[in-house]
């Protein structure tokens, strides 16, 4: 006898791990365009530490999953969780593939949340959100954005004041080798965040399936969201690699470091705080900050202005994307 729960977990976790894997490459953009776009790193050896400090960095913390497990909706309470869970991850992942065919560097922490408050709503109405949460969590995911922008721009601010009077050549070859460290540094913060957000829906799909009963993370869902995860960083994402690197501003390496510590300090405040945060925008909004303590002229603002609109619709067309996958797996098992 076949146990249908246990399928369907299974089913679950694989989604998850689709999910995590994607984000992965979907992803891997915005740990590494900074020093690619600067030649501070080869592109194989780019991937290759963004793979191993994801690793790392998703094996460190598990406050974000327990977050994402347990603040948008109480899987206890719902009948169908796993399948609420089910949908929200297809969702999710058909958003992640359109903005990555596209090259658009769209965030897939909008996409799992938009997505798994779409389906809840569509399984057990508005009144199983726990809005205090996503509001929570909606307030980190608007002003992260505004704090990493107003970090590049201090950053790089403060380097243009210490510099002044630098080599142009020298400080060039210094902060190419200081983007080794800040490129690791970023792929561990990214690790430290977005991998969790896999775990936590893992979790929240285990409460709801009768699995286990806390949000506490078993070790075999943080190892396997870790390793999809520095899988997809490994197959890389060039399409978003080249929107973020080069079509937001012309990045020179003193840019590229400036850009990485001011996103790496916002992702990991946010990750203490357990609290998820889009890595996308955080780092393109770093970026952008950086660009503007230049000049405001120096920020392609038509590619910016692109982002930001995916940023805005991401929440609401996952939301639906999420909401009819549910109805249709409702019909049909």
């Amino acid at each position: 006898m076949y146990d249908p729960a246990l399928l369907l977990i299974i089913a679950v976790v694989i989604l998850a791990l689709c999910f995590d894997f994607i984000n992965g490459f979907h992803d891997t953009a915005n740990s590494i365009a900074t020093s690619i776009s600067t030649k501070a790193l080869p592109p194989r050896v780019a991937i290759i530490l963004a793979s191993f400090m994801n690793l790392m960095g998703a094996l460190a913390f598990t406050g974000v999953a327990k977050t994402i497990g347990g603040k948008i909706a109480n899987p206890l309470n719902l009948d169908n969780g796993m399948y609420i869970v089910a949908a929200a991850l297809i969702a999710a992942i058909t958003w992640n593939l359109i903005t990555w065919y596209y090259g658009i560097p769209s965030s897939s922490s909008h996409a799992l949340i938009g997505s798994l408050t779409g389906a809840v709503i569509a399984s057990a109405g508005i009144g199983e959100v726990n809005f205090k949460g996503f509001i929570t969590i909606l307030q980190a995911l608007i002003i992260s954005p505004l704090l990493a922008f107003a970090a590049g721009f201090t950053i790089m601010t403060l380097v243009k004041i210490i510099f002044r009077n630098g080599h142009p050549a020298k400080l060039n070859r210094r902060f190419r080798t200081l983007q080794i460290f800040t490129a690791a540094g970023q792929t561990f913060s990214h690790g430290t965040n977005d991998a969790q957000k896999s775990m936590g829906i893992i979790t929240f799909a285990l409460i709801a399936g009768g699995f286990q009963t806390n949000l506490d993370v078993p070790f075999w869902v943080k190892l396997s969201c870790a390793v999809a995860m520095a899988l997809g960083t490994s197959a890389g994402g060039w399409k978003i690699i080249k929107t973020v690197g080069t079509r937001i501003i012309k990045l020179e390496p003193a840019n590229g470091f400036s850009a990485d510590i001011g996103s790496v300090m916002v992702i990991i405040l946010a990750t203490l705080l357990k609290m998820p945060v889009s890595t996308t925008h955080v780092i393109s909004s770093s970026i952008m900050g950086v660009g503007t303590s230049k000049r405001v002229s120096a920020v392609k603002w038509d590619t910016a202005q692109k982002i930001v609109t995916a940023w805005l619709i991401t929440l609401p067309v996952t939301f639906v994307i999420a909401a009819v996958i549910y109805w249709i797996i409702a019909i049909f098992i």
